[in-house]
């Protein structure tokens, strides 16, 4: 089993910026990759980025040239860093780990709100 903490959610105005952390813990040996995803009022989940255990990332083109994902392999923790933040970041962030069996764990989410 793996357990998710994210942290660093909040309030911030448009132009600021903030950093989620997600902290695994558990069965850790086993990570494949791990992402960040959002989920905005009445839309669905979306990639938000992502980054492989050997440090390839993704990025959706919304967040691209903002955010940057980065992972401390060490503490087992994954970081974005959102920069430049936009009404429509406004969303409750999910963590999520895949191991390399093709199993996937989410934490519970952290609120994002920008404020124009």
């Amino acid at each position: 089993q793996v357990q998710l903490v994210e942290s660093g959610g909040g309030l911030v105005q448009t132009g600021g910026s903030l950093r989620l952390s997600c902290a695994a813990s558990g069965s850790t040996f086993s990570i494949n990759a791990m992402a960040w995803y959002r989920q905005a009022p009445g839309k669905q989940r979306e990639l938000v980025a992502s980054i492989t255990s050997g440090g390839s990332t993704i990025y959706a083109n919304s967040v691209k040239g903002r955010f940057t994902i980065s992972r401390d392999s060490a503490k087992n923790t994954v970081y974005l860093q959102m920069n430049s933040l936009k009404a429509e970041d406004t969303a409750v962030y999910y963590c999520k780990l895949l191991t390399f069996r093709g199993m996937d764990y989410w934490g519970q989410g952290t609120q994002v709100t920008v404020s124009s």
